[in-house]
């Protein structure tokens, strides 16, 4: 991505999350003081009367709103979506200038809602783009708080980028143990060290991580995951497979892979359908590349708990093997059973 570029409508949003004390602010302001051209609008909240966290945001951006007194990760929230509609209000009349988003979430929240909200407020579809979700993790706590605290597992699970920090203060046995209970949890976020809160450059931006095109599954190919991040733990091409078997915790965030060959139109959706029916809530994030029979481009579709959606890709290489695929990452989910129902939408020719 070139850091010079200036963005037109929709406006890119990054969603930067993690536990409390994890370093987000940190990450936030190296974010905001080297930002090679880019300008930032910044959407902070943290609970209380008094919102502590903005007072030590640089001030080296196009703007900062402070929504206090709750969390925007709470509901499809009232008071973000007027937020960020007073930003692009300013922003079109000359009184702001910026090119990208953060939305800087407190740290107890869940993700979810806010993903969730870009989707589901009318308000926010056509001016605004969910870049993606950028997780800070504490390596020198998170084992702990990962057994503790179920919204820890929460944020891993939504992450589309996972930043570690504190490195420095842990040995590199405990770096890998963490790397590797976070790849069970999710596979597909490819994970990086921070020195100092200092992410690498490029790697917040520019991520793409809710973009319906046929790149959705990409972070199992590691040929795609660039050398930019810095691999953590063993990655293999089978990483999704490897995420089944018995885990040393017991995290109740997991994810797995649904494979299929060609798969009939009305019974995918059905099974989907289905899915997000019976465990909406438990349903972190879910993305699939499906083949249907007598349809020359690939269907691809992706979804955050209850909120879906569909759109035909790119064309199918006459070479390609037609393999229909689903990443699933959530809470408790019965893979087998939704496994075995998956195979029932396969086409019957």
């Amino acid at each position: 991505m070139n850091p010079t570029t200036t963005f037109s409508a929709p406006l890119p949003v990054t969603l930067l999350s993690g536990f409390l004390g994890a370093g987000k602010t940190t990450v936030l302001n190296q974010l905001l003081n080297n930002a090679d051209g880019l300008r930032f609008a910044v959407v902070e909240n943290e609970f209380g009367a008094v919102n502590i966290d903005s007072q030590l945001i640089s001030r080296n951006s196009g703007g900062i709103i402070e929504l206090s007194n709750g969390c925007v990760c709470c509901t499809v929230n009232a008071d973000l979506v007027r937020g960020l509609q007073d930003l692009a209000a300013r922003r079109a009349s000359g009184d702001l200038s910026f090119d990208w988003i953060v939305i800087e979430t407190t740290g107890l929240a869940d993700p979810g809602a806010v993903a969730q909200t870009f989707f589901a407020a009318p308000e926010l579809r056509d001016d605004f783009m969910l870049d993606g979700i950028v997780v800070v993790v504490d390596a020198l706590h998170a084992q702990r708080q990962l057994d503790q605290h179920p919204v820890v597992q929460r944020q891993v699970g939504f992450a589309d980028r996972l930043m570690l920090s504190k490195c420095d203060l842990v040995d590199a046995n405990t770096i890998a143990g963490l790397s590797e209970r976070l790849e069970r949890i999710n596979p597909r976020a490819p994970q990086q060290r921070l020195e100092h809160g200092r992410a690498e450059p490029g790697s917040l931006l520019g991520i793409g991580g809710f973009n319906l095109d046929t790149s959705l599954l990409a972070a199992d190919d590691h040929r795609h995951s660039g050398t930019r991040f810095i691999p953590l733990a063993r990655q293999t091409a089978g990483a999704l497979r490897r995420s089944q078997r018995a885990p040393a915790h017991s995290d109740e965030i997991a994810s797995f892979l649904l494979e299929a060959g060609e798969v009939d139109l009305e019974k995918i959706g059905a099974f989907v359908q289905s899915m997000i029916d019976e465990f909406g809530e438990a349903l972190l994030r879910y993305k699939g590349i499906l083949a249907i029979p007598g349809e020359g481009r690939k269907l691809v579709f992706q979804g955050v708990q209850r909120v879906a959606g569909f759109d035909f890709g790119e064309s199918w290489a006459p070479e390609e093997a037609r393999i229909s695929r689903i990443v699933i990452i959530g809470k408790n989910l019965p893979a087998a059973r939704l496994r075995d129902e998956f195979l029932r939408s396969a086409a019957t020719r």
